[in-house]
């Protein structure tokens, strides 16, 4: 595979073109074996959320029916979507019959109701609404079915090979199952669209205000309110499942993800998540090495519509370090697969950026497309051609 290195002007920033080498990233290993967290749950991890290292883990890789932590990987779908310009949060969403025919947590959806896109988000990240989440699969799908199939595609991306969904919203169904490992991978990608939070970090809201009969929307997730920093994401219950939960807590610039899953009950839940989050935000670190909204350079697309791409840091990445640890010579490259040929699709992985403290990989981080980018008709090809010949 040729590796093409892009140069920016970023001070911390080395860029060179290299040849493909054999990585020399440290396997992934948990830092804190010695903590006893979350000793009720069945299965549960903690991860910085910013550069995706595990900080505990405990039977992670554990397949076990998810609940509503489902929805994690339909919001996700959702923003795509919405970031790809396929839908907009003004968009209306139409529920059919089935959708409205969605029974345990919902948001008493009617068949024929019009709802906008929004109001569908926060029905779903605060209400965890079963009808809602199958009216935005088939707004995006077409069908339940082919939105699920739309969601294992996306697993399969983000190597979350313990994954199998069969349903968009968690209810219970044979071969539905997951990890809190795959429950946190799919948490960071839900989280570098940092306006996500915007819902899931509410704790009420309401539905229908214009109506006679407005919806009052409490947040199943109560950290958002008692903890700190916490502003997400999903919480889940079923009898089979037990008590379950993703949440999500920034202080400062250090963003953490905390998974448990077949907990006893509420309280031990909210409590054992607390523990996780306190026991990380006193012992590490974020080091920044690029910033969310900052430049990364520009991609060069041969046969797209788009000749150039600008790519620009959608969400900040940084190690995590133990606090007080020592922060000289760290330096990143990023290192693109090229040539990139259209069509590309958002979410595929394009490159890396590798993060060096002196010869010594600390990091390294797969870089997504930003946007879909579609190959360019013969008649534009032609015409930046002779453009270009001309020029």
């Amino acid at each position: 595979m040729l590796i093409l290195a892009i140069a920016v002007a970023l001070p911390t920033a080395v860029f060179a073109a290299v040849e493909p080498t054999p990585s020399k990233v440290p396997a992934p290993t948990k830092l804190a074996p010695e903590a006893n967290l979350a000793p009720s749950a069945r299965s549960a991890i903690l991860m910085d959320a910013d550069s995706g290292t595990v900080i505990y883990e405990k039977n992670s890789h554990d397949k076990l029916p998810p609940a509503s932590i489902t929805k994690i990987m339909t919001l996700l779908l959702i923003m795509e979507a919405i970031d790809d310009g396929k839908i907009k949060l003004s968009d209306m969403v139409r529920t059919s019959d089935y959708a409205a025919s969605m029974g345990g947590s919902q948001i008493f959806l009617e068949a024929g109701e019009e709802m906008t896109v929004e109001d569908m988000l926060k029905g779903i990240a605060l209400a965890s609404g079963n009808d809602a989440s199958v009216a935005m699969a088939e707004k995006l799908a077409g069908t339940e079915q082919q939105f699920v199939a739309m969601m294992n595609e996306r697993a399969q991306q983000l190597g979350m090979n313990d994954t199998q969904f069969a349903n968009p919203n968690g209810l219970p169904v044979a071969n539905h199952f997951t990890s809190a490992h795959d429950i946190a991978v799919m948490s960071r990608e839900l989280l570098k669209h940092s306006e996500v939070t915007k819902y899931t970090g509410l704790y009420q809201d309401y539905l229908r205000k214009t109506s006679e009969k407005p919806f009052w929307l409490v947040n199943t997730n109560k950290l958002v309110r008692f903890y700190s920093g916490a502003d997400g994401l999903k919480t889940g219950y079923t009898s089979e499942a037990k008590y379950c939960l993703s949440a999500t807590a920034k202080r400062e610039n250090m963003r953490v993800i905390a998974v448990v899953m077949g907990e006893p009950n509420t309280k031990t839940r909210n409590a054992e998540v607390s523990q996780m989050f306190d026991y990380t935000f006193a012992q590490y670190m974020n080091h920044s090495i690029i910033n969310e909204g900052e430049s990364m350079g520009s991609l060069q697309i041969e046969k797209g519509t788009t000749p150039e791409l600008p790519l620009v840091a959608k969400h900040t990445y940084s190690v995590l370090l133990k606090k007080g640890s020592q922060t000289k010579d760290i330096r990143h490259e990023l290192k693109i697969n090229g040539p990139l040929k259209a069509p590309i699709q958002i979410g595929q992985p394009i490159g890396k950026l590798v993060v060096y403290q002196g010869d010594q990989v600390l990091k390294e981080f797969d870089v997504d497309a930003p946007i879909s980018v579609e190959r360019a008709g013969w008649w534009k090809l032609l015409k930046r051609s002779f453009s270009g010949l001309f020029a």
